[in-house]
């Protein structure tokens, strides 16, 4: 795993140098990594390893142990979709086949102008108010799958108003 040239390590040498000779640095490295690229790219996990002597399976044992971190770029916001019993039961998985559908992507992906990445999850503990959904860190409920396009539409109008 070799850093290519568009793999710009300016900033995860900063991070190094912060956390050289320090045990127990992987984690605040991955975290401080993550923050600053937005994911993990994986140049960076073959660099991390070597600075920190250690087996790039390590490295990357952790990164993909821990929900927390992720190896593909993200959306700038996130979507989740619940599919608890009550979501199930109320059509959760139909309000995530909609939102699949609308933006082209599978749960787990981001769409290609790293708007949204959409996420199915067990539960988001507003069971009284299912079929949820979240995006970012605000609830959605009692959705339909219509009303939770028109939440995205909302998300992707403050988009555009903002690159403009």
């Amino acid at each position: 795993m070799s850093a290519g040239p568009e793999f710009d390590r300016t900033a995860l040498d900063r991070i190094l140098a912060a956390h050289q000779g320090r045990s127990g640095a992987l984690i605040p490295v991955l975290q401080e990594t993550q923050e600053t690229y937005g994911y993990l790219p994986r140049p960076a996990l073959a660099i991390i390893a070597r600075s920190l002597g250690m087996p790039v399976s390590r490295v990357y044992g952790v990164a993909t142990f821990y929900a927390q971190f992720h190896l593909k770029p993200r959306g700038r916001h996130i979507v989740r979709v619940c599919l608890g019993t009550a979501c199930h039961v109320r059509g959760g998985e139909r309000i995530l086949e909609q939102l699949s559908a609308s933006l082209g992507v599978a749960p787990g992906d981001t769409t290609g102008d790293l708007l949204f990445t959409l996420e199915k999850v067990a539960c988001l503990g507003a069971c009284g108010l299912s079929p949820t959904m979240m995006v970012d860190q605000a609830t959605y409920g009692r959705l339909t799958p219509r009303a939770a396009l028109d939440v995205l539409e909302r998300y992707r109008r403050g988009a555009a108003e903002v690159a403009t």
